[in-house]
Order: structure tokens, then C-alpha cells, then sequence
């Protein structure tokens, strides 16, 4: 049953236009091309992610170095920074923000007073539990168009092409010859 233009039943059926499939609508070019496929999706994930950690008080770099910590233990704010692929001075103030809410502590660093180390907190611990049920979620309902089984294939692949380029990026040049 379809309404009217003044919202009135009729026996007409509904002749609204079913809205295209993406591949109708973009390039099929593009959709040929993994990276722009990857890119996309990234988009799609990412604005999922930052919106369920924005109703939890967080952005993703503060879920970051909570993840971070919880993962690799206290570390000097410099590695912490370089682990991340976050700016050290950016680090700082995301630092800042989440001592102020005593989710993380800073302290000298005994071996070499110069440098800060940054650890979790008993209450950063548990937020972090928190959170990674929240982006376990977030992540689940954007890709809930895949099966189990195709969701780890897809974590398996992204996986090996980052571990492939930390690999090249941490390797020494290689001499042209």
C-alpha cells in the first residue's frame, strides 16, 4: 500500500525507485582497484569506530594509546608515539587529556631521566575493557554484510599486507646497483 501526497492510504502500489547498487552508481574503474576498495571500506569502519568511542568520551587516538599500553605495557612516550604513527607532539596532548580523566600515569623514566614513560592505570585498564568491547562491536555491525569466516579471511589479508610494509619500512634500503 502506498500514501498519497497528503499521507493518505491508497491501493496503488509503491512506485518509488529502489535505490541503485553501488556498482551503478560509482566507477566500475574504481571499484576494480583494491586500494580504492580498501580505502572505502577504511572510511566506512573508521566513521563506526569514532562514533562509538565519541558515547563512551573518547576519540580513536585516546582508544589508541589506551590499546597501545594494554598491548605492549608502560612504554617511553617517544616509542609509544612511533608505535601509534602518531605525532609525538599530537601525543602529548591526547596524553594530557586522558591523565586528566586518570586512565594513564607519566613518570621519569629510571634508566634515563630525559624520557617519560607512559603506563595504564587500574581505571585505564578496565576503560580499556570497556572499549574494546564497544570497537568489537562497532566493527562487527559494519561488517555485518560478511559471514564469520569471510570477516577473519579479510582480517587475515589487510593483516598480512600491514605486516609486509612494517617489514619494508623497518628494513635497510636496499643498493641500486
Amino acid at each position: 500500500m502506498a500514501l498519497t501526497r497528503d499521507d493518505t492510504p491508497t491501493d496503488e502500489p509503491d512506485e518509488s525507485p529502489e535505490p541503485p547498487d553501488s556498482s551503478a552508481m560509482r566507477p566500475p574503474t574504481l571499484l576494480a582497484l583494491p586500494s580504492y576498495l580498501a580505502g572505502h571500506v577504511a572510511r566506512i569502519g573508521h566513521r563506526a569506530l569514532v562514533e562509538a568511542l565519541k558515547e563512551h568520551g573518547l576519540r580513536l587516538p585516546h582508544f589508541a594509546i589506551l590499546a597501545g599500553l594494554g598491548d605492549f605495557g608502560p612504554l617511553a612516550q617517544h616509542e609509544l608515539a612511533d608505535r601509534l604513527g602518531l605525532n609525538r607532539s599530537h601525543l602529548v596532548g591526547y596524553l594530557d587529556e586522558v591523565e586528566q580523566q586518570d586512565l594513564v600515569h607519566r613518570e621519569r623514566d629510571p634508566r634515563d631521566r630525559r624520557r617519560q614513560r607512559v603506563a595504564l592505570t587500574a581505571a585505564g585498564e578496565t576503560r580499556l575493557e570497556e572499549l574494546k568491547k564497544v570497537a568489537d562491536r562497532s566493527q562487527a555491525d559494519f561488517l555485518s554484510d560478511l559471514s564469520a569466516t569471510e570477516r577473519e579471511t579479510l582480517i587475515t589479508l589487510m593483516r598480512r599486507i600491514v605486516t609486509t610494509d612494517d617489514r619494508a619500512a623497518n628494513s635497510p634500503p636496499k643498493n641500486p646497483r
